[in-house]
Protein backbone atom coordinates (compact mmCIF):
# COMPACT_ATOMS: atom_id res chain seq x y z
CA UNK A 1 0.00 0.00 0.00
CA UNK A 2 1.35 3.42 -0.93
CA UNK A 3 1.03 6.51 1.28
CA UNK A 4 1.93 9.93 -0.13
CA UNK A 5 2.68 12.72 2.32
CA UNK A 6 2.28 16.25 0.97
CA UNK A 7 4.47 18.53 3.04
CA UNK A 8 6.89 15.63 3.23
CA UNK A 9 9.74 17.85 4.37
CA UNK A 10 7.73 18.95 7.39
CA UNK A 11 9.10 18.61 10.88
CA UNK A 12 6.48 16.13 12.11
CA UNK A 13 6.75 13.66 9.22
CA UNK A 14 9.05 11.36 11.27
CA UNK A 15 6.11 10.83 13.65
CA UNK A 16 4.04 9.45 10.77
CA UNK A 17 6.94 7.22 9.72
CA UNK A 18 7.36 6.00 13.32
CA UNK A 19 3.68 5.06 13.47
CA UNK A 20 4.06 3.07 10.24
CA UNK A 21 7.04 1.22 11.70
CA UNK A 22 5.01 0.33 14.80
CA UNK A 23 2.08 -1.01 12.75
CA UNK A 24 1.88 -4.69 13.62
CA UNK A 25 -1.37 -5.41 11.81
CA UNK A 26 -2.17 -7.53 8.78
CA UNK A 27 0.75 -7.30 6.32
CA UNK A 28 -1.75 -7.08 3.46
CA UNK A 29 -2.97 -3.71 4.71
CA UNK A 30 0.38 -2.25 5.73
CA UNK A 31 2.04 0.73 4.05
CA UNK A 32 4.95 -0.62 2.03
CA UNK A 33 5.92 2.60 0.23
CA UNK A 34 6.07 6.13 1.64
CA UNK A 35 6.32 8.94 -0.90
CA UNK A 36 7.32 12.35 0.42
CA UNK A 37 6.45 15.46 -1.58
CA UNK A 38 7.65 18.95 -0.79
CA UNK A 39 8.54 22.10 -2.71
CA UNK A 40 11.85 22.45 -0.81
CA UNK A 41 14.44 19.74 -1.64
CA UNK A 42 16.66 20.63 1.33
CA UNK A 43 13.85 19.91 3.77
CA UNK A 44 13.15 16.60 2.05
CA UNK A 45 16.83 15.66 2.41
CA UNK A 46 16.79 16.51 6.12
CA UNK A 47 13.66 14.50 6.85
CA UNK A 48 14.73 11.45 4.83
CA UNK A 49 17.95 11.38 6.88
CA UNK A 50 15.88 11.14 10.07
CA UNK A 51 13.67 8.43 8.54
CA UNK A 52 16.72 6.42 7.49
CA UNK A 53 17.88 6.24 11.09
CA UNK A 54 14.40 5.29 12.34
CA UNK A 55 14.21 2.49 9.78
CA UNK A 56 17.50 1.02 10.96
CA UNK A 57 16.20 0.91 14.52
CA UNK A 58 13.29 -1.36 13.57
CA UNK A 59 13.50 -3.94 16.40
CA UNK A 60 11.77 -7.06 15.13
CA UNK A 61 13.07 -7.35 11.61
CA UNK A 62 9.85 -6.27 9.91
CA UNK A 63 10.60 -4.49 6.63
CA UNK A 64 10.31 -0.71 6.86
CA UNK A 65 8.35 1.10 4.15
CA UNK A 66 10.45 2.10 1.16
CA UNK A 67 10.86 5.89 1.19
CA UNK A 68 10.93 8.00 -1.94
CA UNK A 69 11.07 11.81 -2.16
CA UNK A 70 10.01 14.09 -5.01
CA UNK A 71 9.16 17.72 -5.74
CA UNK A 72 6.77 16.75 -8.56
CA UNK A 73 3.18 16.71 -7.30
CA UNK A 74 1.67 14.45 -9.95
CA UNK A 75 4.52 11.98 -9.61
CA UNK A 76 3.95 11.88 -5.86
CA UNK A 77 0.21 11.29 -6.27
CA UNK A 78 0.28 8.69 -9.01
CA UNK A 79 -0.56 5.24 -7.63
CA UNK A 80 -1.27 6.48 -4.10
CA UNK A 81 -3.78 4.61 -1.96
CA UNK A 82 -3.79 7.34 0.70
CA UNK A 83 -2.72 10.97 0.45
CA UNK A 84 -1.83 12.71 3.71
CA UNK A 85 -1.92 16.49 3.26
CA UNK A 86 0.09 18.46 5.82
CA UNK A 87 1.24 21.49 3.87
CA UNK A 88 2.13 24.96 5.13
CA UNK A 89 1.57 27.55 2.43
CA UNK A 90 3.85 30.53 2.98
CA UNK A 91 5.95 28.64 5.50
CA UNK A 92 6.53 29.88 9.03
CA UNK A 93 7.21 33.38 7.72
CA UNK A 94 3.61 33.46 6.60
CA UNK A 95 2.48 32.23 9.98
CA UNK A 96 4.41 34.94 11.82
CA UNK A 97 2.73 37.57 9.67
CA UNK A 98 -0.69 36.02 10.32
CA UNK A 99 0.00 36.35 14.03
CA UNK A 100 1.72 39.73 14.20
CA UNK A 101 -0.66 41.79 12.04
CA UNK A 102 -3.77 41.02 14.15
CA UNK A 103 -1.80 41.51 17.38
CA UNK A 104 -0.87 44.96 16.11
CA UNK A 105 -4.59 45.69 15.98
CA UNK A 106 -5.14 44.39 19.51
CA UNK A 107 -6.87 41.13 18.52
CA UNK A 108 -5.75 37.52 18.73
CA UNK A 109 -2.87 36.45 16.53
CA UNK A 110 -2.96 32.64 16.40
CA UNK A 111 -2.42 30.10 13.65
CA UNK A 112 -5.93 28.64 13.39
CA UNK A 113 -8.13 30.79 15.64
CA UNK A 114 -9.37 34.33 15.06
CA UNK A 115 -8.00 36.64 12.39
CA UNK A 116 -4.77 34.65 12.08
CA UNK A 117 -6.69 31.50 11.26
CA UNK A 118 -8.73 33.32 8.60
CA UNK A 119 -5.57 34.76 7.02
CA UNK A 120 -3.94 31.33 6.99
CA UNK A 121 -7.05 29.88 5.39
CA UNK A 122 -7.23 32.54 2.70
CA UNK A 123 -3.63 31.81 1.73
CA UNK A 124 -3.93 28.02 1.97
CA UNK A 125 -7.31 27.25 0.41
CA UNK A 126 -6.35 27.87 -3.26
CA UNK A 127 -3.39 25.49 -2.94
CA UNK A 128 -5.47 22.86 -1.11
CA UNK A 129 -8.17 23.02 -3.79
CA UNK A 130 -5.52 22.62 -6.51
CA UNK A 131 -4.20 19.55 -4.69
CA UNK A 132 -7.71 18.08 -4.50
CA UNK A 133 -8.11 18.64 -8.23
CA UNK A 134 -4.83 16.89 -8.99
CA UNK A 135 -5.71 13.95 -6.70
CA UNK A 136 -9.08 13.65 -8.43
CA UNK A 137 -7.33 13.59 -11.81
CA UNK A 138 -4.22 11.50 -11.05
CA UNK A 139 -5.33 9.24 -8.17
CA UNK A 140 -9.15 9.24 -8.10
CA UNK A 141 -9.32 6.08 -5.97
CA UNK A 142 -7.11 7.52 -3.22
CA UNK A 143 -8.38 8.59 0.17
CA UNK A 144 -7.24 12.06 1.27
CA UNK A 145 -6.44 12.54 4.96
CA UNK A 146 -6.17 16.25 5.65
CA UNK A 147 -4.16 17.67 8.53
CA UNK A 148 -3.48 21.02 6.85
CA UNK A 149 -4.77 23.87 9.00
CA UNK A 150 -7.29 25.37 9.38
CA UNK A 151 -8.30 21.72 9.11
CA UNK A 152 -12.09 22.04 9.05
CA UNK A 153 -12.10 24.85 6.51
CA UNK A 154 -9.56 23.13 4.26
CA UNK A 155 -11.30 19.75 4.49
CA UNK A 156 -14.61 21.30 3.44
CA UNK A 157 -13.06 23.05 0.43
CA UNK A 158 -11.25 19.88 -0.71
CA UNK A 159 -14.37 17.77 -0.14
CA UNK A 160 -16.35 19.98 -2.52
CA UNK A 161 -13.90 19.16 -5.32
CA UNK A 162 -14.36 15.41 -4.81
CA UNK A 163 -18.15 15.63 -4.63
CA UNK A 164 -18.32 17.78 -7.77
CA UNK A 165 -16.42 15.02 -9.60
CA UNK A 166 -18.61 12.24 -8.25
CA UNK A 167 -15.85 10.78 -6.05
CA UNK A 168 -17.89 10.83 -2.84
CA UNK A 169 -16.72 11.60 0.68
CA UNK A 170 -13.09 10.51 0.27
CA UNK A 171 -11.58 13.57 1.98
CA UNK A 172 -11.39 13.21 5.77
CA UNK A 173 -9.87 15.73 8.17
CA UNK A 174 -7.98 14.74 11.30
CA UNK A 175 -6.77 16.55 14.40
CA UNK A 176 -5.04 15.33 17.55
CA UNK A 177 -6.67 17.82 19.95
CA UNK A 178 -9.97 15.93 20.51
CA UNK A 179 -8.34 12.54 21.06
CA UNK A 180 -5.84 14.11 23.46
CA UNK A 181 -8.65 15.67 25.50
CA UNK A 182 -10.63 12.42 25.57
CA UNK A 183 -7.69 10.28 26.63
CA UNK A 184 -6.64 12.69 29.38
CA UNK A 185 -10.19 12.80 30.75
CA UNK A 186 -10.42 9.01 30.78
CA UNK A 187 -7.07 8.63 32.55
CA UNK A 188 -8.13 11.18 35.17
CA UNK A 189 -11.05 8.86 35.94
CA UNK A 190 -8.73 5.85 36.17
CA UNK A 191 -10.24 4.32 33.02
CA UNK A 192 -8.52 2.75 30.03
CA UNK A 193 -8.83 5.40 27.27
CA UNK A 194 -9.18 2.67 24.64
CA UNK A 195 -12.21 1.14 26.38
CA UNK A 196 -14.23 4.35 26.77
CA UNK A 197 -16.90 5.90 24.53
CA UNK A 198 -16.83 9.66 24.02
CA UNK A 199 -19.53 12.14 23.06
CA UNK A 200 -17.79 15.07 21.38
CA UNK A 201 -19.26 17.74 19.11
CA UNK A 202 -18.09 20.85 17.27
CA UNK A 203 -15.85 22.11 14.50
CA UNK A 204 -12.09 21.76 14.28
CA UNK A 205 -10.50 23.59 17.25
CA UNK A 206 -14.01 24.44 18.48
CA UNK A 207 -15.48 21.41 20.22
CA UNK A 208 -16.73 20.08 23.55
CA UNK A 209 -16.49 16.69 25.27
CA UNK A 210 -19.99 16.12 26.63
CA UNK A 211 -19.91 12.53 27.90
CA UNK A 212 -17.24 10.03 28.99
CA UNK A 213 -18.95 6.62 29.02
CA UNK A 214 -17.24 3.84 30.97
CA UNK A 215 -18.99 0.44 31.07
CA UNK A 216 -22.23 2.04 29.93
CA UNK A 217 -22.19 4.86 32.50
CA UNK A 218 -21.42 8.51 31.84
CA UNK A 219 -18.72 9.49 34.33
CA UNK A 220 -18.21 13.08 33.17
CA UNK A 221 -20.45 14.43 36.00
CA UNK A 222 -18.21 12.58 38.47
CA UNK A 223 -15.12 14.16 36.94
CA UNK A 224 -16.65 17.65 36.91
CA UNK A 225 -17.64 17.34 40.56
CA UNK A 226 -14.13 16.42 41.71
CA UNK A 227 -11.89 19.52 41.66
CA UNK A 228 -8.75 17.49 42.36
CA UNK A 229 -9.32 15.10 39.45
CA UNK A 230 -10.50 17.89 37.18
CA UNK A 231 -7.40 19.99 37.65
CA UNK A 232 -5.03 17.03 37.39
CA UNK A 233 -4.78 17.23 33.59
CA UNK A 234 -4.17 19.87 30.95
CA UNK A 235 -7.66 21.14 30.13
CA UNK A 236 -8.62 21.28 33.80
CA UNK A 237 -5.58 23.40 34.58
CA UNK A 238 -6.13 25.56 31.52
CA UNK A 239 -9.79 26.44 32.10
CA UNK A 240 -10.03 25.98 35.88
CA UNK A 241 -12.50 23.82 37.76
CA UNK A 242 -14.94 26.67 38.44
CA UNK A 243 -15.50 27.46 34.77
CA UNK A 244 -15.69 23.81 33.69
CA UNK A 245 -18.26 23.08 36.41
CA UNK A 246 -20.28 26.10 35.29
CA UNK A 247 -20.01 25.01 31.66
CA UNK A 248 -20.91 21.37 32.31
CA UNK A 249 -18.56 20.10 29.58
CA UNK A 250 -14.86 19.84 28.77
CA UNK A 251 -13.88 22.25 25.97
CA UNK A 252 -11.17 21.67 23.40
CA UNK A 253 -8.03 23.52 24.48
CA UNK A 254 -8.40 26.05 21.66
CA UNK A 255 -11.58 27.39 23.26
CA UNK A 256 -9.29 29.03 25.80
CA UNK A 257 -8.84 31.75 23.18
CA UNK A 258 -12.60 32.38 23.25
CA UNK A 259 -13.39 32.02 26.95
CA UNK A 260 -10.25 33.87 28.14
CA UNK A 261 -9.59 36.08 25.14
CA UNK A 262 -8.31 39.18 26.94
CA UNK A 263 -5.88 37.17 29.04
CA UNK A 264 -4.66 35.15 26.05
CA UNK A 265 -4.08 38.23 23.87
CA UNK A 266 -2.26 40.01 26.68
CA UNK A 267 -0.04 37.00 27.31
CA UNK A 268 0.89 36.68 23.63
CA UNK A 269 1.62 40.40 23.37
CA UNK A 270 3.91 40.25 26.40
CA UNK A 271 5.82 37.20 25.17
CA UNK A 272 9.25 37.62 23.62
CA UNK A 273 8.05 35.87 20.47
CA UNK A 274 4.82 34.55 19.03
CA UNK A 275 4.47 30.81 18.57
CA UNK A 276 5.16 31.21 14.87
CA UNK A 277 8.33 33.19 15.53
CA UNK A 278 9.53 30.60 18.03
CA UNK A 279 8.95 27.73 15.59
CA UNK A 280 10.45 29.66 12.68
CA UNK A 281 13.69 30.21 14.56
CA UNK A 282 13.73 26.73 16.10
CA UNK A 283 13.19 24.95 12.80
CA UNK A 284 15.67 27.14 10.96
CA UNK A 285 18.31 26.01 13.45
CA UNK A 286 17.22 22.40 13.12
CA UNK A 287 17.32 22.23 9.32
CA UNK A 288 20.63 24.08 9.23
CA UNK A 289 22.10 21.73 11.83
CA UNK A 290 21.09 18.71 9.78
CA UNK A 291 23.09 19.79 6.75
CA UNK A 292 26.30 18.54 8.35
CA UNK A 293 25.12 15.57 10.41
CA UNK A 294 24.97 11.85 9.70
CA UNK A 295 21.58 10.09 10.05
CA UNK A 296 22.09 9.07 13.70
CA UNK A 297 22.94 12.64 14.72
CA UNK A 298 20.11 13.94 12.58
CA UNK A 299 17.62 11.79 14.46
CA UNK A 300 18.94 12.94 17.84
CA UNK A 301 18.64 16.58 16.75
CA UNK A 302 15.11 16.00 15.53
CA UNK A 303 14.01 14.21 18.71
CA UNK A 304 15.46 16.94 20.92
CA UNK A 305 13.75 19.65 18.88
CA UNK A 306 10.45 17.73 18.87
CA UNK A 307 10.41 17.48 22.66
CA UNK A 308 11.08 21.21 23.03
CA UNK A 309 8.26 21.91 20.60
CA UNK A 310 5.79 19.77 22.53
CA UNK A 311 6.80 21.14 25.93
CA UNK A 312 6.21 24.73 24.77
CA UNK A 313 2.88 24.05 23.02
CA UNK A 314 0.26 26.70 23.96
CA UNK A 315 2.73 28.19 26.44
CA UNK A 316 1.08 31.61 26.32
CA UNK A 317 -2.30 30.12 27.28
CA UNK A 318 -0.75 28.24 30.20
CA UNK A 319 0.88 31.50 31.29
CA UNK A 320 -2.46 33.29 31.09
CA UNK A 321 -4.06 30.60 33.28
CA UNK A 322 -1.49 30.82 36.06
CA UNK A 323 1.63 29.32 34.55
CA UNK A 324 2.48 25.60 34.70
CA UNK A 325 4.61 23.10 32.85
CA UNK A 326 3.23 20.28 30.72
CA UNK A 327 3.74 16.88 32.35
CA UNK A 328 3.92 13.38 30.88
CA UNK A 329 0.14 12.95 31.00
CA UNK A 330 -0.35 16.19 29.06
CA UNK A 331 2.21 15.25 26.42
CA UNK A 332 0.73 11.79 25.86
CA UNK A 333 -2.42 12.74 24.02
CA UNK A 334 -2.97 10.57 20.99
CA UNK A 335 -0.94 12.12 18.23
CA UNK A 336 -2.20 12.97 14.78
CA UNK A 337 0.16 10.30 13.43
CA UNK A 338 -1.65 7.60 15.39
CA UNK A 339 -5.05 9.01 14.38
CA UNK A 340 -3.99 8.89 10.73
CA UNK A 341 -2.74 5.31 11.07
CA UNK A 342 -5.94 4.18 12.81
CA UNK A 343 -7.99 5.79 10.03
CA UNK A 344 -5.93 4.11 7.27
CA UNK A 345 -6.14 0.73 9.00
CA UNK A 346 -9.91 0.96 9.38
CA UNK A 347 -10.39 1.75 5.70
CA UNK A 348 -7.72 -0.51 4.19
CA UNK A 349 -8.40 -3.56 6.39
CA UNK A 350 -12.06 -2.93 7.17
CA UNK A 351 -11.15 -2.79 10.87
CA UNK A 352 -14.25 -1.08 12.19
CA UNK A 353 -13.55 1.59 14.75
CA UNK A 354 -14.81 4.91 16.08
CA UNK A 355 -12.67 8.03 15.63
CA UNK A 356 -13.30 11.75 16.08
CA UNK A 357 -12.86 13.17 12.58
CA UNK A 358 -13.70 16.12 10.35
CA UNK A 359 -16.35 14.95 7.88
CA UNK A 360 -19.48 16.16 6.10
CA UNK A 361 -22.24 16.61 8.65
CA UNK A 362 -25.03 14.74 6.89
CA UNK A 363 -27.55 14.88 9.79
CA UNK A 364 -25.16 14.57 12.75
CA UNK A 365 -25.37 18.12 14.11
CA UNK A 366 -28.82 19.75 14.00
CA UNK A 367 -28.78 23.26 12.58
CA UNK A 368 -26.05 22.62 10.00
CA UNK A 369 -26.56 21.49 6.41
CA UNK A 370 -25.48 18.08 5.13
CA UNK A 371 -22.20 19.25 3.51
CA UNK A 372 -20.92 21.35 6.40
CA UNK A 373 -17.75 19.73 7.74
CA UNK A 374 -18.01 19.06 11.47
CA UNK A 375 -15.75 17.37 14.03
CA UNK A 376 -17.61 14.48 15.65
CA UNK A 377 -17.21 10.76 16.44
CA UNK A 378 -17.46 8.68 13.26
CA UNK A 379 -17.89 4.99 12.53
CA UNK A 380 -15.08 4.03 10.16
CA UNK A 381 -14.67 0.95 7.98
CA UNK A 382 -13.83 0.13 4.36
CA UNK A 383 -16.66 2.41 3.24
CA UNK A 384 -15.13 5.48 4.87
CA UNK A 385 -16.25 7.58 7.83
CA UNK A 386 -19.88 8.10 8.81
CA UNK A 387 -20.67 10.69 11.51
CA UNK A 388 -22.57 9.60 14.60
CA UNK A 389 -25.62 11.67 15.45
CA UNK A 390 -24.80 14.29 18.06
CA UNK A 391 -28.38 14.94 19.06
CA UNK A 392 -29.34 18.28 20.56
CA UNK A 393 -26.45 20.74 20.99
CA UNK A 394 -26.43 23.32 23.78
CA UNK A 395 -27.37 26.79 22.52
CA UNK A 396 -24.07 28.39 23.53
CA UNK A 397 -22.14 25.67 21.68
CA UNK A 398 -24.36 25.75 18.60
CA UNK A 399 -24.16 29.53 18.45
CA UNK A 400 -20.38 29.45 18.23
CA UNK A 401 -20.47 26.58 15.75
CA UNK A 402 -22.81 28.48 13.43
CA UNK A 403 -20.78 31.69 13.69
CA UNK A 404 -17.54 29.93 12.85
CA UNK A 405 -19.10 27.96 9.99
CA UNK A 406 -20.18 31.27 8.44
CA UNK A 407 -16.60 32.50 8.79
CA UNK A 408 -15.21 29.34 7.18
CA UNK A 409 -17.56 29.52 4.25
CA UNK A 410 -16.87 33.19 3.64
CA UNK A 411 -13.15 32.38 3.54
CA UNK A 412 -13.77 29.51 1.09
CA UNK A 413 -15.76 31.89 -1.13
CA UNK A 414 -13.03 34.54 -0.98
CA UNK A 415 -10.30 32.06 -1.84
CA UNK A 416 -12.33 30.72 -4.76
CA UNK A 417 -13.07 34.01 -6.51
CA UNK A 418 -10.73 36.57 -4.94
CA UNK A 419 -13.63 38.52 -3.44
CA UNK A 420 -12.50 41.21 -0.99
CA UNK A 421 -16.08 41.43 0.28
CA UNK A 422 -16.07 37.74 1.19
CA UNK A 423 -12.61 38.03 2.78
CA UNK A 424 -13.77 41.02 4.82
CA UNK A 425 -16.87 39.12 5.87
CA UNK A 426 -14.76 36.15 6.98
CA UNK A 427 -12.64 38.39 9.21
CA UNK A 428 -15.31 40.76 10.50
CA UNK A 429 -17.81 38.02 11.38
CA UNK A 430 -15.28 36.17 13.52
CA UNK A 431 -16.28 36.44 17.20
CA UNK A 432 -12.69 37.36 18.15
CA UNK A 433 -12.45 40.31 15.75
CA UNK A 434 -14.19 43.17 17.48
CA UNK A 435 -14.63 45.73 14.69
CA UNK A 436 -15.20 45.86 10.94
CA UNK A 437 -12.59 48.64 10.79
CA UNK A 438 -10.06 46.31 12.43
CA UNK A 439 -10.89 43.63 9.85
CA UNK A 440 -10.41 46.15 7.03
CA UNK A 441 -7.01 47.24 8.33
CA UNK A 442 -5.87 43.64 8.74
CA UNK A 443 -6.81 42.91 5.12
CA UNK A 444 -5.00 46.03 3.93
CA UNK A 445 -1.83 45.17 5.86
CA UNK A 446 -1.69 41.58 4.66
CA UNK A 447 -2.14 42.54 1.00
CA UNK A 448 -3.71 40.75 -1.90
CA UNK A 449 -7.26 41.91 -1.20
Amino acid sequence: MRLTVLGGGGFRVPLVHRALLEDAGDPEGRVTELVLHDTEPARLDAVTAVLAHQSRQQPDGRPAPAVRATTDLDEALRGADFVFSAIRVGGLEGRTRDERVPLGEGVLGQETVGAGGVLYGLRTLPVAVHIAERVAQVAPDAWVINFTNPAGMVTEAMSRVFRERGLGDRVIGICDSPVGLCRRAARALGADPDRVDYDYVGLNHLGWLRRVVVDGRDRLPELLANRGLLESFEEGKLFGADWLQALGALPNEYLHYYYFNREAVASIQQAEATRGEFLRDQQARFYEELRSKDPADAFAAWDRTRLEREETYMAESREASGGWERDTCDLDGGGYDRVALALMRAIARNERTTLILNVANRTAVPGLDAEAVVEVPCLVDAGGARPVSAGAVASDQLGLILSLKAVERSAIEAAADGSRAAALRALALHPLVDSVRVAERILDKTGGW
